[in-house]
């Protein structure tokens, strides 16, 4: 854990924003349950992002489109009640915002009224504009997602890395800044080119926190199951497995299923 932060008793927007201006690293891991979440949090994380990745690695969907907002407030209301000290970001899903920016407000009040979250998370720059000015006109903080936005999937028809074109790069440097003036406390950048991001990063005020894309964001992301090698086929370039837990668990239950069928468990010391 950061010196910097290790005596602060509870991350918010204000303690976000002061870690880029004074330099430091925000480390970010996306969380869903209560158990995971109360590792993540006593490790010392900063903020715990309620992805709706979700979809993906808790419901085995192909996209994230799928999870709808009463299952992530769900999930959500798990990984708030284990918290102490990080800042728990919920994504707002595909639907509960894209259609007008009344029922973005809707969705996102009932993100912070059921869960207790702290902020939400939505994709896009100057399309949703309108939902993120009503959210935060309500007192909600909110945090951008550019680059790549998985709930755009089927429209981009590819995960591969998003404005290496000029033009689609000037567009989200210009979304990025619009983010900023609009409010936004922090902004995710995701699989896009590492100069760009760096260009970005120095460009606007509020911190940007990268997921392949490159070190000069303020902060970095990764799907928890992930970088525990959890989840197994996925292997893009950006990610780092701390652990291979995907063997490690199917290791030990092997184990187990010896020693019941063995009859090894429970032995004597494992009885009443």
């Amino acid at each position: 854990m950061s010196a910097s932060t290790s005596e602060i008793k509870r991350i918010t927007t204000h303690v976000i924003q002061a870690m880029k201006n004074r330099g430091e690293k925000i480390a970010m891991l996306t969380a869903y349950d209560f158990s995971m979440a109360r590792i993540l949090d006593e490790a010392g994380i900063d903020i715990l992002l309620v992805g709706d990745s979700a979809s993906n690695v808790m419901a085995g969907h192909e996209t994230t489109l799928p999870i709808t907002l009463d299952q992530m407030i769900y999930h959500a209301q798990s990984v708030v009640r284990a918290v102490h000290r990080a800042m728990v970001v919920v994504d707002m899903p595909f639907g509960s915002y894209q259609s007008n920016s009344e029922i973005a407000l809707k969705s996102a009040i009932r993100i912070m009224k059921e869960s207790g979250a702290h902020a939400v998370k939505l994709e896009g720059g100057a399309e949703v504009e309108e939902s993120i000015q009503r959210i935060l006109m309500a007192g909600i903080p909110v945090m951008g997602h550019l680059g790549l936005t998985p709930q755009s999937i089927y429209k981009f028809g590819t995960y591969t890395v998003r404005a290496k074109q000029e033009a689609e790069a000037q567009k989200l440097h210009a979304d990025a800044k619009l983010l900023d003036s609009l409010g936004c406390f922090a902004l995710v950048l995701e699989k896009i080119p590492a100069r760009l991001a760096k260009e970005v990063s120095k460009s606007i005020e509020i911190p940007t926190i990268g997921i392949g894309a490159g070190p000069d964001a303020d902060g970095q992301v990764l799907v928890t199951h992930d970088m525990l090698g959890i989840t197994k086929d996925f292997k893009p370039r950006f990610l780092r497995r701390y652990l291979e837990l995907f063997d490690a668990i199917g290791e030990a239950t092997q184990r187990y299923i010896s020693d019941v069928k063995g009859r090894d468990f429970p032995n004597e010391h494992e009885q009443y």
